[in-house]
């Protein structure tokens, strides 16, 4: 076990160090019933207000309450419409006035009980909220607990674009609970799949092996095979912020895939038609693809990451979600909005092979352009 790990026969803990702002990722089962007694140590006072959505209130929140009155903590909750379309300005606002309603001081913690959209929404609402309120995360999803609740990331998304605005806001502690996982269906599970192969693929070809290996038995509902993608993914996005917190630099790669995969929910529409990490797989098959016409990569591996997501049952091509109006030039204008560009530049994720990711800043469009033209053609 790394530095960053260390396990007990019920709970594994990952450590994100950051000097002050240091927390511990938390992975077992049982973690919503003991909720409470697990955040006490890091919270300021004894009051906190859950957010959630209607969906993960119904299968989760009066777990998570009764942990909370064990504890002695007094608490609220605030549950929100569940899917993408709630991290805008409107909700963001509807929160933050709700949570002011209840009398918060600052000592107050937020409490994000849900997947990316209510832990992304609630940070955000948690570093303006007063000034900065703390907050902890406790994802409910496995894209939530592999990525989106680590890292400090908080954004709402914009008709220009995903995750647009926002702020860098590190969580006092984040509680992943495997028995969570099992009330997923199959297409979410798959989704946050997506995000777990992207560790492999950006920079550990023997954990994109053990994904080949495994992966099916993931999706399947496998308990103990998600537990240790989840270990393993946090254990890798945990070293990657320590060493940059703030992506001016090799954190850029955790945004392998994304590029091409936020300008397709831009242009699907951000609903239910396309899941985060059904987007994210997609673009990262298309940022292999454009790596291995550029002459960076091997063409077995793009080909290879293409049969692995068809495999597991992830969409591997845009034909089954494009709509008539779609061209390869939209896409393009999406991605150079994307948060990522920079000078005028769009920035790619690329790839020297399965574990080598690198940042590319100097692709031609034309190259990306053809590729898109190719990948509606098909």
């Amino acid at each position: 076990m790394s530095r960053t790990a260390r396990h007990d026969a019920t709970i594994d803990t990952v450590r994100v160090g950051l000097e002050d702002r240091s927390y511990d990722i938390l992975v077992g089962r049982g973690l919503l019933a003991t909720a409470g007694q697990r955040m006490q140590p890091v919270l300021p006072s004894r009051r906190v207000v859950v957010v959630t959505d209607e969906t993960v209130a119904r299968l989760h929140l009066p777990t998570l309450l009764t942990g909370l009155d064990a504890a002695g903590l007094r608490h609220d909750a605030i549950v929100l419409p569940p899917g993408e379309a709630t991290k805008d300005f409107a909700h963001l606002q509807t929160l933050c006035e709700r949570t002011l309603e209840l009398g918060i001081d600052r000592g107050t913690t937020m409490v994000a009980l849900g997947g990316g959209v209510i832990g992304d929404l609630t940070g955000f609402a948690a570093s303006i909220l007063l000034r900065g309120l703390g907050f902890v995360q406790i994802p409910t999803t496995l894209l939530s607990q592999v990525d989106s609740a680590v890292g400090g990331k908080t954004a709402i998304d914009m008709p220009s674009g995903k995750n647009l605005v926002g702020s860098f806001h590190q969580p006092r502690l984040v509680l992943a609970d495997m028995d969570a996982l099992a009330t997923l269906p199959r297409r979410e599970l798959l989704a946050g799949y997506a995000e777990v192969v992207k560790y492999g693929l950006l920079g550990d070809i023997d954990f994109f092996a053990w994904c080949e290996a495994n992966g099916a038995a993931l999706a399947a509902g496998d308990a103990d095979i998600a537990r240790q993608a989840v270990v393993a993914s946090c254990r890798a996005k945990a070293a990657i912020v320590a060493r940059d917190e703030r992506e001016t630099g090799d954190r850029a790669l955790l945004n392998l895939g994304h590029t091409f995969g936020h300008a397709l929910e831009v242009e699907r529409g951000f609903g239910g038609a396309l899941l985060h990490g059904e987007a994210v797989a997609m673009g990262t098959i298309m940022a292999f693809d454009l790596s291995a016409r550029l002459g960076f990569c091997p063409g077995q591996d793009a080909v290879r990451v293409r049969r692995h997501f068809d495999a597991v049952g992830l969409p591997t091509g845009i034909a089954g979600i494009r709509e008539p109006h779609w061209t390869a030039g939209k896409l393009v204008a999406h991605m150079a909005k994307d948060k990522k560009a920079k000078d005028g530049r769009i920035t790619f994720i690329l790839a020297h092979g399965i574990g080598r990711a690198f940042i590319a800043r100097d692709v031609a469009v034309e190259a990306v352009t053809e590729l898109l033209a190719d990948a509606l053609a098909a």
